[in-house]
């Protein structure tokens, strides 16, 4: 292999382990055609993957959902994210971490039938975290506004399975850019309450007591329920609840949660400061320490050590 090459990440696609820019898939793929796949990510902490078992148990319960055999099992997919990302240690840098990608499509689609049976499409890559484009965000804030595309309700696509047709979710931060191109779209529900983001779910704090839009309407991350159990932890009420804009422009303090920032606070709503402007709040502080002990890692630090 030539040195080109050994400084390319390596990605497993299909049983083998290839150059990224060696990995192609067919452009019969239904995952390509039809966003006919689903997906799920992780990242490392210190170069190991946190929470990996949850995340392959919510990626196979999104497979199960829309029919997908990936052929694989949890300790099988669980084994080929820990080998890509030690295959690709020696190209991360000493305070850097990776985002894990596990992607199942259901293969290819030929109009003539002849692949029908070529089985899915199994991908598992990782990238280095955007960890200086987002370091501001702990500094300043998420500013969070409202576009007017709402989220696909329940009805229609469970939100529960993380599934490639992400498009009702860019088409809102299309939306978003045009005013506001720094700002983090969280989508209305069809009734009018907030739901989530791309890849990312809202709480609120009124009153010491946090507040999180029902499981029914988002994808209950995993970095979600990391922060429901810490406030259990710290004896933090934290109720799940229809929240309307007015709940969180009215909020002492908001964050975000989301597998590569964890746990955030939240600026601004709508252009509106949140509550007193503290960035974070004294409860979303608490929980961003407990959140730090729990990952046994300053992720803060790492960002903000970003920072221009």
């Amino acid at each position: 292999m030539n040195d080109s090459l050994l400084n390319e990440r390596v990605v497993y696609l299909n049983g083998e382990y290839v150059p990224e820019s060696r990995a192609t898939i067919s452009i019969s793929d239904r995952g390509f055609i039809y966003g006919d796949a689903v997906f799920d990510t992780a990242r490392t902490f210190g170069g190991k993957i946190y929470r990996l078992r949850e995340h392959v148990q919510r990626l196979m319960r999104s497979l199960r959902y829309v029919q997908i055999d990936p052929g694989l099992g949890v300790d099988e997919f669980c084994a080929i994210a820990e080998d890509v990302v030690a295959r690709n240690a020696h190209l991360l840098g000493p305070d850097d971490d990776y985002w894990v990608f596990l992607r199942v499509t259901r293969g290819a689609n030929y109009p003539d039938g002849s692949g029908a049976d070529a089985g899915a499409t199994v991908i598992v890559t990782c990238v280095p975290l955007p960890l200086a484009k987002r370091a501001a965000l702990f500094r300043d804030g998420i500013d969070v506004v409202v576009p007017a595309t709402r989220r696909t309700p329940p009805e229609a696509l469970n939100p529960a399975a993380k599934t490639h047709n992400y498009l009702n979710l860019i088409v809102a931060g299309l939306e978003t850019q045009k005013t506001s191109p720094d700002a983090w779209p969280v989508l209305l529900d069809t009734r009018g309450f907030l739901t989530e983001g791309s890849g990312s779910n809202i709480f609120l704090v009124h009153d010491g007591k946090v507040r999180t839009p029902k499981a029914q309407y988002v994808l209950a991350g995993v970095s979600r329920a990391v922060a429901m159990d810490l406030c259990r932890d710290l004896g933090i009420e934290i109720q799940e609840d229809d929240l309307a804009p007015y709940d969180a422009a009215t909020a002492d303090e908001a964050f975000i949660t989301s597998t590569s920032l964890c746990l955030c606070p939240m600026g601004h709503f709508n252009g509106g400061v949140i509550g007193d402007g503290a960035v974070p709040g004294p409860v979303t502080a608490k929980l961003m320490e407990a959140y730090r002990a729990e990952v046994k890692t300053d992720y803060v630090a790492q960002y903000l050590a970003h920072l221009g």
